[in-house]
């Protein structure tokens, strides 16, 4: 049986790193955070996720991303390695993942963490995603000629919490009390909140044996728009106006976007992804891992009940 006990995060300091540290060193494991060369980065416990800076618990080390011995240097008596790097180092972790493997590292986690990459191959939001694509392809080859070496990617669906704060997930504008829906609103999509994807990480590392070499995806909840409205509505006490978009229309106009090089069109094909009618990519109950790393859904109407009292909305 494998045994995991100390993790390397790379790139941990970010919006998502913060609650993935948190959820590990609560789980018990000994955590190091690997900054980029020249981060302002350091250790401190007080309002650690908001000011992206680490835990006293956490030790740092700052390296060149870029340099194979460095990272090797680094990931030296390391269990696993989680990479939480951004979209524009995606390529880097090529090299993070041939340091992992000479530093004799157990388990190599990709930065995934948001839609089901295995499934958009060949997509326009393919297109966009192709690093990510390419990193777990070159995993699944490695895994294959390397003893010792293991990895699991990690699909969490929109990053709930955070994308309500920042954008009402493109649903829900509180400023105007308004709400936009594509085609019905209807179909059901996956999302998880920081802190339960950085549980999902914490759960994959306690089950590496049921976890080696596997995609999975988890969540807090599945909900439709529609579903996330009416929340809105019963808890705020008002009736908020609707303004319908096609998805079709949105894939189109990502497709502009993307011919012209603006990958903002990652947004448009993000939103038609989720929720156009017949789309498919919530998660289905039988496809989840939550029940096999333990870990429990969270109560939707508690976390917009939430958001909406931080807002100032309650």
């Amino acid at each position: 049986m494998v045994s995991i006990k100390t993790v390397a995060v790379l790139g941990g300091s970010g919006n998502l790193g913060p609650a993935i540290i948190t959820e590990l060193l609560s789980a018990g494991f000994s955590v190091t955070g690997i900054t980029r060369e020249g981060s302002t980065t350091t250790n401190s416990t007080a309002a650690a996720a908001a000011a992206h800076k680490f835990p006293d618990a956490v030790t740092v080390k700052s390296v060149d991303y870029g340099s194979f011995d460095a990272l090797k240097a680094a990931f030296a008596n390391q269990d696993a390695v989680v990479s939480v790097v951004g979209t524009a180092a995606i390529g880097a972790q090529q090299v993070a993942i041939d340091a992992a493997v000479a530093a004799g590292v157990k388990r190599f986690i990709p930065s995934e963490f948001g839609i089901h990459t295995r499934k958009v191959r060949g997509t326009p939001i393919g297109k966009i995603l192709a690093g990510k694509i390419a990193v777990v392809d070159s995993l699944q080859a490695i895994v294959k000629e390397t003893e010792g070496f293991s990895w699991t990617g990690l699909s969490t669906g929109l990053f709930f919490d955070w994308g309500l704060h920042f954008s009402g997930l493109g649903v829900i504008n509180l400023k105007d009390k308004t709400a936009t829906v594509i085609d019905s609103g209807d179909e059901k999509w996956q999302a998880s909140t920081l802190a339960q994807v950085g549980r999902a990480v914490a759960g994959i590392l306690k089950h590496p044996d049921e976890t080696a070499n596997k995609y999975l995806a988890t969540a807090s909840f599945n909900l439709s728009q529609n579903e996330l409205i009416q929340l809105v509505e019963e808890l705020t006490g008002s009736k908020w106006p609707v303004t319908r978009v096609a998805s079709a229309d949105l894939q189109k106009a990502g497709e502009e976007k993307l011919a012209a090089g603006d990958y903002r069109a990652f947004v448009d094909f993000l939103r038609a992804h989720n929720s156009a009618d017949g789309a498919g990519n919530g998660l289905p109950e039988e496809e989840s891992a939550n029940k096999l790393i333990g870990l429990p859904y969270e109560d939707l109407r508690a976390s917009v009940e939430a958001w909406l009292k931080l807002e100032g909305a309650l």
